[in-house]
């Protein structure tokens, strides 16, 4: 399996973040293949948390693009700062 987990920082709403990303982003990432499971954290004082893991690199790599253009088109105003990536494969899981 490998994973990504993204930080934004600056988010200006993150109940509205929350809900964009689960109504519109959770969707598109469901159809990438090899899609095993994705996590949206509200961490607090406007940081917000993304782990996406697939069983693949290319699917996380295509998660990547994926994110990066809906936070371009939906989530601009929102995600002001662009994320922290940190992507690798998954050596222990529970």
């Amino acid at each position: 399996m490998y994973a990504v987990v993204r930080r934004y920082e600056g988010v200006t709403d993150p109940a509205e973040a929350g809900r964009l990303v689960n109504e519109g982003f959770v969707p598109l990432l469901r159809q990438v293949p090899g899609f095993v499971a994705y996590y949206w954290v509200d961490a607090g004082d406007g940081v917000m948390l993304s782990t996406s893991v697939y069983d693949d690199q290319a699917g996380a790599e295509e998660s990547v693009r994926r994110a990066a253009a809906f936070v371009r088109d939906q989530l601009a105003s929102l995600l002001p700062n662009p994320p922290q990536v940190t992507a690798g494969e998954v050596v222990a899981a529970g």
